[in-house]
C-alpha cells in the first residue's frame, strides 16, 4: 500500500457563478489539449480494467487518516490487484486544491466530496454520476434514503448521485460534568443556561473558561447554528426564497450576544482556532464548554474518559424548541476524468460497506449512512450519537436547511467572510454589517442560480 500526504495552500479565490467557473474550465482545456465537449477538463475519463492503482483524496487528512489508512489496507488485501495511493489533504484546504486541479491537471480517482462542496464541483461537470453503478451495487438498498435524497438535493438541481454518502454529523454541546458539579451548574440544555454557565464557569486569572468559540476555519456555520437556535427562526430564506433571513433583526441580536463571549469567558487564542484547535484545547484544559459535532467525540473519549464529560444536543430555546442549522452529509465522489473508473468504483462500494462504514464512523463518533452499520453496537453505546439520532427523529428539533446547491455556498460561508466575523469577535464589525453584507452575496447567489434554473 502506497502511504503519502499531501496538501496545499488554500488561496481564497473570489466567489464566481456555475457559469463562469465551468466556462474557464472548458475554455483551459481547449487550449491545452483540444476540447471534447465531454466536461471534466474535457477529460470523460475510462472504466479501465478494474485493476491497476488508483489515487484517493481524503477531505479531513490529518484527523481521518489513521482509518483510512486501516480502510485501504483492508481493500487492498480483499483486491490484490488494485493498488491505493492515499493523499491527507486538511479539510480547510481541500476545496482550492481541487478547483486548482480541476484548472490544471492532476484531479484523483476518487475524493471526499461533502454536501458542502458538492454542487461547485458539479458545476463544474467534475462528477461522475452515480445513480447507474449504485443501481447495480450491493450498496443498493443499504444506504440511509434521507442522506441520499440530501446529496441528490446538493447536486445543484439535477437530482443525480454524484457522491455516496458516508456519514452524517449532527451539532454538539460537549460540556465538563465535573466542572458543572462542582459549581453547581444546571445541564446546559437551554440558551438560558448555556450564558449562565459560561459567565460561572470563568476565572481568567486562573485561565479557566467557560466556553471555547470558534473564530478561524470553519466559523461561519458555527456562529449560524447559534444564532438561528436562540432566534428561532426556522428557514434560510424569506417565504419567495428569494432573500435570506440571516440578517433578520433577531438573528443580528442573538450573533452579537454570542460574539460578545469572545476574551469575556473564552480565550484569545480562539480567534484563529478551527476545529482541531479548539477542540485539542478544550481536551487539554479546564473550559466548560465546545460546540463542535459528532466528529470529536472520540478525542474528548480519550482525553477524559466517559465519566468527566457530555456531549448533547443543541440547547434549546424559550418554549423548548430547538432549532439548529443542517450539517452536511459527507461522502466520497468519482472525478469524470478518472481513466480507471471501475476500480474507484469498487473502492467507493467497499467503503460504503457495513464492516467499513462502520469502522470509519466507529472512529469518527458519527451516524453510519448504511443502514446495517447504524444498528451495530457501538451506536447505542457512543451518547452523543445516539442522542442526536433521537433529537432528530422525536420532533424536538427543527432543521434550518442550508443552502449547499449554490455553487457558491462553500466560498461565500468560508473564504469570503471567515474574517469579517473574526472582525466582529474584535469589535471591529457590527454584527449587523457583517450579516447585511452576507445576505447581500447569498441573494445575489440565490438570484444568479435561480436565473441559471430557469
Amino acid at each position: 500500500m502506497k502511504i503519502s500526504i499531501r496538501s496545499s495552500r488554500s488561496t481564497g479565490r473570489r466567489r464566481t457563478t456555475a457559469a463562469v467557473a465551468l466556462g474557464a474550465v472548458l475554455a483551459l482545456t481547449a487550449t491545452a489539449c483540444g476540447d471534447d465537449g465531454s466536461g471534466a477538463g474535457g477529460d470523460s475519463g475510462a472504466d479501465g480494467s478494474g485493476k491497476g492503482k488508483i489515487v484517493f483524496w481524503d477531505n479531513n487528512g490529518g484527523v481521518r487518516t489513521d482509518i483510512w489508512k486501516e480502510i485501504i489496507a483492508d481493500f487492498e488485501k480483499a483486491n490484490p490487484d488494485i493498488d491505493v495511493e492515499y493523499v491527507g489533504i486538511a479539510s480547510t484546504e481541500y476545496q482550492s486544491k481541487v478547483d486548482t486541479a480541476l484548472q490544471g491537471g492532476g484531479l484523483p480517482d476518487v475524493g471526499g466530496v461533502g454536501a458542502a462542496m458538492l454542487a461547485g464541483f458539479a458545476a463544474q461537470d467534475a462528477l461522475e454520476p452515480l445513480d447507474f453503478r449504485l443501481a447495480k451495487s450491493t450498496l443498493n438498498g443499504k444506504l440511509n434514503e434521507d442522506m441520499l435524497t440530501s446529496m441528490k438535493a446538493a447536486g445543484g438541481g439535477d437530482d443525480r448521485l454524484y457522491s455516496v454518502p458516508t456519514s452524517a454529523n449532527n451539532g454538539v454541546l460537549y460540556y465538563r460534568t465535573d466542572l458543572f458539579e462542582k459549581a453547581g451548574l444546571d445541564e446546559p440544555s437551554t440558551w438560558d443556561n448555556f450564558y449562565k454557565a459560561a459567565e460561572r464557569l470563568t476565572n481568567v486569572r486562573k485561565n479557566e473558561f467557560g466556553y471555547t468559540i470558534r473564530g478561524g476555519a470553519g466559523s461561519i456555520a458555527q456562529a449560524m447554528d447559534a444564532m438561528y437556535g436562540q432566534s428561532g427562526i426556522t428557514s434560510f430564506w424569506n417565504s419567495t426564497g428569494e432573500k435570506t433571513t440571516v440578517n433578520d433583526p433577531k438573528n443580528v441580536e442573538a450573533l452579537k450576544k454570542y460574539a460578545a463571549l469572545y476574551k469575556k469567558v473564552t480565550p484569545a487564542a480562539d480567534l484563529n482556532n478551527d476545529f482541531t484547535k479548539m477542540v485539542a484545547q478544550w481536551d487539554s484544559g479546564t473550559i466548560g464548554m465546545l460546540n463542535h459535532n459528532l466528529g470529536s467525540y472520540q478525542d474528548h473519549v480519550k482525553a477524559f474518559g466517559t465519566d468527566k464529560f457530555r456531549g448533547i444536543p443543541q440547547p434549546t430555546g424559550p418554549g423548548g424548541k430547538r432549532v439548529q442549522v443542517s450539517n452536511p452529509v459527507d461522502g466520497l465522489g468519482l472525478f469524470k476524468s478518472s481513466k480507471n473508473k471501475d476500480a474507484a468504483w469498487k473502492f467507493i462500494e467497499f467503503a460504503a460497506s457495513h464492516e467499513s462504514n462502520s469502522k470509519f464512523n466507529e472512529s469518527a463518533g458519527q451516524v453510519p449512512a448504511n443502514t446495517d452499520a447504524a444498528k451495530d453496537a457501538w451506536v447505542e453505546k457512543a451518547e452523543p450519537t445516539k442522542l442526536a439520532a433521537q433529537a432528530l427523529s422525536d420532533g424536538s428539533t427543527t432543521i434550518v436547511q442550508l443552502p449547499y446547491y449554490l455553487p457558491d455556498w462553500n466560498t461565500i460561508s468560508k473564504a469570503d467572510n471567515e474574517p469579517n466575523f473574526q472582525k466582529v469577535l474584535l469589535g471591529k464589525m457590527s454584527a449587523k454589517d457583517f450579516l447585511d453584507t452576507l445576505a447581500e452575496q447569498l441573494n445575489e447567489a440565490q438570484a444568479e442560480w435561480k436565473g441559471q434554473k430557469g
